[in-house]
């Protein structure tokens, strides 16, 4: 059963005017479905595809504070979500990739020096696997070193971010952070405290490849 089933089974009892309009993806809550457009300029998992917002974060910068939406499809595949604002508005779709596809798709020492002052490093792919075909690009620069910010498990949207250190402040982390040449594709790497490393493959898409979203309530 596709997600819109599950949805409008529960609402199927309301009438039009209690339910929440969508027509921004910034107002998305968690539960509520978007629908993404079957252009093969995406990758397959995301094409087509219906998705559910299951979590919200915030990652909090020096100069600014940015949403991050957790989406589930019909599978077990978590694919993040945020908004790159820049002269243009921008979906941005993250994926989580492994130590192993790492290695599979760049040289580990070319890749390390990324952690290397003053920040200037430049990969090349080597291969791609199932996961990553589609989203990797085939060269990557990097744009920004060490950038310190803060995740929070909350909406900043409706809740208040602390402005002090300690348990409240949110786990901090330092970004870097790499793109293609037309800056379509890119390369999140968050360094937590503990030395635990996450990355990202990233894609920058028009809002236009959400054509649809549904309310959960």
């Amino acid at each position: 059963m596709s997600f819109l089933k599950k949805t409008f089974n529960k609402i199927s009892g309301k009438t039009k005017q209690t339910q929440r309009k969508l027509t921004h993806v910034d107002q998305l809550l968690a539960g509520d479905i978007i629908v993404l457009t079957d252009s093969f300029a995406l990758p397959e998992v995301l094409r087509g595809q219906q998705f559910q917002v299951t979590a919200i974060n915030s990652y909090e910068y020096e100069h600014a504070t940015q949403t991050e939406w957790t989406l589930q499809g019909t599978d077990d595949l978590l694919i993040f979500l945020s908004l790159d604002v820049d002269d243009s508005i921008e979906l941005k779709f993250a994926l989580k990739i492994e130590s192993e596809d790492v290695e599979t798709l760049f040289d580990l020492e070319r890749f390390s020096e990324v952690f290397d002052e003053p920040g200037q490093a430049f990969l090349q792919r080597k291969i791609d696997n199932q996961l990553t075909s589609s989203w990797s690009s085939e060269q990557y620069q990097q744009s920004i070193f060490a950038k310190v910010g803060f995740f929070h498990r909350k909406d900043h949207r409706s809740e208040n971010l602390s402005e002090y250190e300690g348990r409240d402040a949110g786990e901090q982390f330092e970004l870097y952070a790499l793109y293609n040449e037309d800056q379509s594709k890119g390369l999140d790497i968050e360094v937590w405290q503990d030395g635990d490393t996450d990355v990202f493959l990233t894609l920058f898409r028009p809002l236009t490849d959400i054509v649809d979203m549904y309310s959960a309530s």
